[in-house]
């Protein structure tokens, strides 16, 4: 028992087979599980005979997963995260540069050393994340856990704990290919978020006053991410519901009236629940191709419509679209939305 209350951490790894884990292939069949850094390759469609040292290696490996991670046997050092307790191995926990720090400033007593992971003002990073990035540390096996349901707090963990690029990188691709329509809720919630790089125009806050962000744990991936949901919402989300196409899905209407367009008023849904800076970006972008100028202005005053029953309602700010004549041949957008702050009613006192 480690970390969790039941034989094993919990991790639904304890029957995996050795070649299972390490050579996804092996049987000769596909498989869309990672393999780890001693995998196998494959040539001309066969999949080789792992050698014996790589047969060797892997039973190592296996074994200190196993009987390291899951069960922690023989351990020299106890981690404190959450409410879960590991007994796990310092050697180990040394290819963590957090976790190696953590440990040259924790005490040891007793034989044991105690190692206490402050997560409180993480909150993208879970338990299970944790976990996840925790079983890494002792084998690649970990990578076949991760699946979009908990990939970002996979990466969050992996960034967090540090020394662990191959995971950061299987958990980002997980997560920017799992972005969709029935997600893109969470996601937008997320890149609002990220804090907006400062363009130089406005006085900068001195960092000191600020606290981090929640999304601080991610580094560079943050960006990333935020870059892969705009690039969602102004060309793979409108190609998909074949906004510019020559045939557009429809929904009849039961009262003779023009059939509407699913396809737009699913995107039309979506954009009203961007954050501004993104919904100004997308409908600004070359790369927002939804037809003629005048389609993307009438899409961005409809979407402004519906905004101001939810996002666009800001105390005191107003959300506008103007269509800009002659832009083109200038090389910028025709259509530009701004966002203007109405001034505040002065009342006159007199003396």
């Amino acid at each position: 028992m480690n970390g969790h209350g039941g034989s094993s951490n919990g991790l639904g790894l304890a029957d995996m087979r050795p070649s299972e884990a390490f050579y996804p292939n092996h049987s000769g069949t596909e498989s869309s599980g990672p393999s780890s850094s001693a995998g196998v390759p494959a040539t001309n469609g066969f999949t080789q005979v792992p050698t014996h040292f790589q047969l060797h290696n892997e039973a190592i490996v296996n074994h200190l997963y196993h009987a390291g991670f899951q069960t922690g046997n023989y351990a020299d050092s106890i981690l404190h995260v959450h409410q879960n307790a590991y007994r796990l191995h310092a050697i180990i926990l040394s290819r963590s540069p957090l976790l190696a720090h953590l440990m040259s400033t924790s005490p040891q007593s007793g034989g044991m050393r105690n190692i206490h992971v402050p997560l409180e003002h993480e909150p993208e990073v879970s338990s299970e994340g944790f976990a996840i990035a925790l079983g890494y540390l002792y084998s690649p096996v970990s990578l076949n856990l991760v699946h979009p349901e908990n990939a970002r707090t996979v990466l969050a963990a992996a960034c967090l704990l540090g020394g662990m690029d191959e995971l950061c990188t299987y958990a980002y691709e997980i997560c920017r290919s799992s972005i969709s329509v029935d997600n893109i809720s969470e996601w937008l919630e997320f890149v609002e978020a990220i804090p907006t790089l400062s363009d130089g125009s406005s006085t900068p806050v001195e960092p000191q006053h600020l606290a981090p962000p929640r999304t601080a744990v991610f580094g560079p991936y943050a960006e990333r991410l935020k870059n892969d949901v705009f690039n969602y919402l102004v060309v793979t989300l409108p190609t998909m519901l074949n906004i510019n196409g020559l045939s557009s899905p429809v929904t009849p209407q039961s009262d003779g009236q023009q059939p509407a367009d699913a396809g737009r008023d699913t995107l039309l849904q979506v954009f009203s629940r961007v954050p501004f800076d993104l919904f100004k970006a997308a409908i600004e972008s070359p790369t927002f191709q939804i037809g003629s100028v005048q389609a993307r202005f009438k899409f961005a005053k409809d979407a402004i419509e519906a905004r101001k029953r939810g996002i666009g309602r800001v105390q005191g700010a107003e959300e506008t679209v103007v269509l800009a004549f002659g832009a083109n041949s200038l090389g910028g957008s025709a259509v530009h939305v701004t966002r203007k702050i109405r001034k505040r009613q002065l009342w006159k006192v007199n003396s």
